[in-house]
């Protein structure tokens, strides 16, 4: 069953503030979520335009994140199988962001985002259908909270008190109780997450854990933007561009001599066993 929900995350910040936030938190998360058997590979980072989106920019990476998948998950593919492959189109403020599992070939997951200058309050900022409306889940997430469960612990390692946090830069801060409905500049990223993993027997539950993990990434990454503010605030576009280079050269260099990677062969021999095995389970359910 498809699963669409949609994720809304307020924040203290201008609409093109953000823009250079968010480049600079996924540039330093996905250094720090690197490392000799894990981690991001860029494989192509470069200017786009169509007719849906505009210009942008256009991004195609592979993420080797095997060891944070939750241990059931592994039962049912070897780890090194376990990659993600995404593709992305940031034409901010609106971006769409694809990713798939060579390995469980029908599965999908994506990301569709719009950022606007208000406070979460817009209804339908991804023009829905009715019938898509009645399907999708609402939350509203709060960067501020110090809720946390399995994949907060899995994905962060952001332990700011943002009830005391205050930046030094811009003055803004702390996040108290309700700072949402009284912040001045304030935005919000609208994140429409669709999942589609159709196998039996674990299709549902891939799709619960994946729209957990998706949650618990956006708190992350959100809680850095903000808590990072004084490091990226004041930075020009032609400024972060170049740092984007550099931490790209220094992952691909630093993945691409040390992990091995599974070939396509082997990913398309698994993929055809996969397909067998799954052929068969709907043969027995029918």
């Amino acid at each position: 069953m498809v699963q669409i929900k949609e994720f809304r995350i307020v924040m203290p910040m201008l609409l093109e503030e953000y823009h250079i936030a968010q480049m600079y938190m996924v540039m330093k998360m996905q250094q720090q979520n690197s490392n000799g058997d894990e981690g991001v590979e860029v494989l192509e980072n470069r200017p786009f335009e169509n007719d849906v989106y505009g210009r942008g920019q256009f991004t195609s990476k592979i993420y080797r994140l095997q060891s944070k998948a939750p241990a059931w998950l592994t039962t049912f593919a070897p780890a090194d199988a376990l990659v993600m492959q995404e593709e992305a189109w940031n034409a901010y403020p609106r971006c769409k962001t694809v990713i798939k599992c060579p390995y469980f070939t029908k599965f999908c997951l994506t990301i569709e985002t719009v950022h606007k200058a208000d406070s979460g309050q817009s209804e339908n900022v991804h023009n829905l259908s009715k019938e898509q409306l009645a399907a999708r889940q609402v939350e509203v997430l709060d960067i501020a909270s110090t809720e946390r469960d399995y994949w907060s612990y899995a994905i962060g390692t952001n332990s700011t008190d943002f009830s005391t946090f205050k930046s030094k830069r811009t003055g803004r801060g702390p996040l108290l109780e309700g700072w949402q409905d009284s912040c001045n500049p304030v935005m919000t990223a609208y994140k429409l997450v669709t999942i589609d993993a159709p196998y039996w027997g674990f299709g549902y539950r891939l799709e619960q854990a994946l729209l957990a993990g998706e949650r618990a990434l956006f708190l992350e990454s959100h809680r850095n933007c903000f808590g990072w503010i004084d490091q990226w605030f004041g930075m020009t576009m032609q400024q972060i561009r170049q740092l984007e280079r550099q931490s790209e050269s220094s992952l691909n260099e630093r993945i691409g001599k040390t992990t091995s990677k599974t070939t396509s062969e082997d990913f398309e021999q698994r993929f055809s066993y996969d397909e067998e095995i799954y052929s068969k389970s709907q043969e027995v359910t029918t």
